[in-house]
């Protein structure tokens, strides 16, 4: 790990106007992705800037008839809180698929948003990567892709996104809040937050450089019937393979987003009308214009079949 400096922030306007007035600063709170790519020297950087107690940690209702979650709620809380186990159980059950209890007791709203790719060839550093090292070349193009993109991948990049509470933050159709180096304050769509890899793989999200997360915004409940489930190569915590977030009304409407295909949760709201056709229709929507290989190609039949055991599951309960 190289050296670094280190800070702890005093307000979350002060901790992203430090981020953006230090050359390659970064900000740290539960540090269970940060950590392991520095001392991998994937991340190297020069400052860090700890935001902790930042008071960022709590749930509150929203007048709107919605929560606000704090940037620095832990995934465990997060799970448990009993608001979010009733009006928004995909939620709940995507962040205990997620990781271990330890890593959960760790990791944060923000940080678990942010996390980036386990596309082993970025985690390589003797690899080329555009993710890693931009205009390297992409090492996974050609190489072994049975983890990787189907849908929205570029030239430059086939990794996927790891998160497993994105593709339900997706479904939910949240809001990420944020403070900007000269205190101004937004909200970004959920739908707006991520990028499609395009040319610049390394630029995964919307935020500027120095903004900070500091709250994820949950619109009032949908209702339904919520289910999340993740497809993995072993039945201990691993990253999906595929994953299906659904929420499913009485008369078989409903919302579906997937994970483990793309380089952000992947969700088509156009493909929602197909829901009550079942699996086959809604899926041939979801994933129109897959480019497959010969290592991938099953994660199309995977999405269509896990979605159809949740629709049956929904019918008969």
């Amino acid at each position: 790990m190289k050296a670094f400096s280190y800070q702890k922030a005093a307000t979350p306007a002060d901790a992203a106007a430090a981020a953006a007035r230090t050359p390659n600063a970064r900000f740290i709170a539960g540090g269970t992705n940060l950590l392991d790519l520095m001392k991998l020297e994937i991340e190297t950087p020069a400052h860090l800037i700890d935001v902790n107690g930042l008071a960022l940690d709590k749930i509150e209702a929203t007048k709107e008839g919605g929560l606000r979650i704090g940037a620095l709620v832990r995934n465990t809380d997060l799970a448990a809180d009993a608001r979010v186990r009733k009006d928004y159980a995909v939620l709940s059950r995507a962040l205990l698929a997620g990781a271990s209890t330890q890593l959960r007791n760790k990791a944060t709203t923000a940080g678990n948003l942010l996390q980036r790719t386990r596309c082993p060839y970025f985690y390589d550093t003797n690899m080329p990567c555009n993710k890693r090292v931009p205009g390297s070349g992409c090492s996974a193009i050609g190489g072994h892709t049975r983890g990787h993109a189907i849908v929205g991948q570029s030239e430059a990049c086939i990794a996927t996104h790891p998160s497993d509470m994105a593709v339900a933050m997706q479904l939910l159709d949240a809001g990420v809040e944020t403070v900007r180096p000269d205190g101004s304050a937004r909200t970004i769509p959920i739908a707006d937050f991520y990028r499609l890899p395009g040319t610049t793989p390394h630029i995964e999200h919307s935020l500027m450089p120095g903004e900070l997360i500091t709250a994820v915004t949950l619109p009032k409940p949908l209702g339904g019937k919520h289910y999340y489930r993740k497809v993995r190569d072993r039945a201990s915590y691993a990253f999906a393979l595929i994953s299906v977030a659904a929420v499913v009304q009485p008369d078989g409407s409903g919302r579906v987003a997937v994970g483990g295909v793309a380089h952000r949760p992947w969700r088509v709201p156009a493909a929602e009308s197909q829901l009550p056709r079942g699996g086959k229709a809604t899926t041939a929507q979801l994933l129109a214009g897959a480019r497959t290989t010969d290592d991938n190609a099953f994660k199309i039949l995977l999405v269509e079949r896990t979605l159809d055991a949740i629709l049956a599951q929904a019918r008969a309960s």
